[in-house]
């Protein structure tokens, strides 16, 4: 099988993938964008990390496009895209465990005053407060699919009590406590005070992190964004933290990235930033995850994690 594989590499970074590909899969033979530009009717799949527009065009026999990354959306948002080529995202274990990982602590943190304690300890400020339990401090988390599902039951295991909020009803799992729409979403916000924002970015919930869910809050609440900057209105966050009504927010993901060296968030007192590291993909489960799908598609098998392209996950 001829596999294309590009996307925004630099050499270091596509040949350590192409290492980890070529050692789960064998049997493949994997090309750069050059070689399947000079042979396109031999690629019968791609795999991609956010590829150059125009990258998968013109490619006859292309029956499989696989992204490497979890978020989808990049992708979707070039015009040139195969209409009628299966996509499917990446849905690896590893990633799943490090996000509820940094949830976790993040989460643990913020129920903990534990940034407070760090704004006082740069003023040299010796001042205890009181300790709030865990099951004393609501989560709501947004998004319930692999991802989103995974971080809710991590932070229930630990102890907070779970809202896990997604646009279509789904089963709980995990001492996890569903509910879906949007009339749920805003009767459930009063009540967080932990929102985790685990959301895939389509346009229903681009700039979903806005003025009005932040007052709908309950006052002080933290907020951690691990899915991706476009959810969030970063006038309207920053407006919220000046006036406390936001505690303290974690930021793993910006708009744009890198972030800025002027951006205000950088050395705003109640924001932590974090460069796009809350869960990193791990080449090698998410090069088991791509031959599997791989080998699915030789043997006529429907690949796992196919994205609906209406919905945009």
């Amino acid at each position: 099988m001829d596999i294309l594989l590009c996307g925004n590499f630099d050499a270091d970074e596509r040949q350590s993938w192409q290492q980890a590909l070529a050692q789960a899969l064998p049997e493949g033979r994997w090309l750069d964008l050059d070689e399947a530009r000079a042979q396109p009717a031999a690629v019968q799949a791609a795999v991609v990390a956010n590829p150059p527009p125009g990258s998968l065009q013109g490619l006859p026999a292309l029956r499989l496009i696989q992204s490497l990354w979890a978020g989808v959306d990049r992708l979707l948002a070039d015009a040139t895209l195969p209409p009628g080529v299966p996509i499917a995202r990446m849905v690896d274990p590893a990633m799943s465990a490090a996000m509820a990982q940094t949830a976790l602590w993040a989460t643990l943190a913020l129920q903990r005053g534990f940034f407070g304690y760090a704004r006082q300890q740069r003023q040299r400020l010796w001042r205890q407060h009181g300790q709030r339990r865990a099951d004393e401090c609501p989560v709501l988390v947004l998004g319930q699919g692999e991802i989103g599902g995974a971080v809710a039951q991590a932070l229930a295991r630990t102890g907070f009590p779970v809202t896990g909020w997604s646009r279509r009803a789904g089963e709980a799992r995990g001492g996890v406590r569903r509910v879906a729409g949007a009339a749920a979403l805003w009767q459930e916000l009063p009540g967080a005070q932990v929102l985790v924002n685990l959301l895939p970015l389509t346009e229903a919930t681009a700039g979903i992190l806005d003025a009005r869910l932040f007052a709908a809050l309950p006052h002080g609440a933290g907020l951690v964004n691990l899915a991706r900057g476009r959810h969030v209105v970063d006038a309207d966050l920053l407006a919220a933290l000046d006036r406390s009504q936001v505690g303290h927010a974690v930021l793993d993901v910006f708009h744009p990235e890198p972030l800025p060296p002027e951006h205000p968030f950088w050395t705003h007192e109640r924001v932590t930033v974090l460069p796009h590291v809350a869960a990193q993909t791990d080449e090698r489960s998410a090069a088991a995850v791509v031959a599997a799908n791989l080998r699915a598609l030789r043997e006529g098998r429907e690949p796992l994690h196919r994205v609906d392209r209406r919905t945009g996950y």
